[in-house]
């Protein structure tokens, strides 16, 4: 099956950067989309950005000129680049990756980015 797995989460300070990745494995032979969100407490998941298999991004306007999502095709690995780094980005973040081959859309297991002084 396919697995994600993530990683670069932590504590920050305001005005910090950090690159969060996300390993994509099994048996994958076709990529849609492949994007970051993310949730803080008592709020809903939101769209961070997405990067389609054509190279096209996508960012919340909260992130824009902050966050870059970037790939690396031949490790099936998604990355997000977050510099200054605000306290309202503090959430957990999840990669997702959507497949045309296997059909489907799946999801890694959250990583926790806390922005504080």
């Amino acid at each position: 099956q396919v697995q994600l797995v993530e990683s670069g989460g932590g504590l920050v300070q305001p005005g910090g950067s950090l690159r969060l990745s996300c390993a994509a494995s099994g048996r994958i032979f076709s990529i849609n989309v492949m994007g970051w969100y993310r949730q803080a407490p008592g709020k809903e998941r939101e769209l961070v950005a997405t990067l389609s298999s054509g190279g096209s991004t996508n960012y919340a306007d909260s992130v824009k000129g902050r966050f870059t999502i970037s790939r690396d095709n031949a490790k099936n690995t998604v990355y997000l680049q977050m510099n200054s780094l605000k306290s309202d980005d503090t959430a957990v973040y999840y990669c997702n990756v959507d497949l045309w081959h296997p059909r489907g859309t799946y999801w890694g297991q959250g990583t926790q980015v806390t922005v504080s002084s």
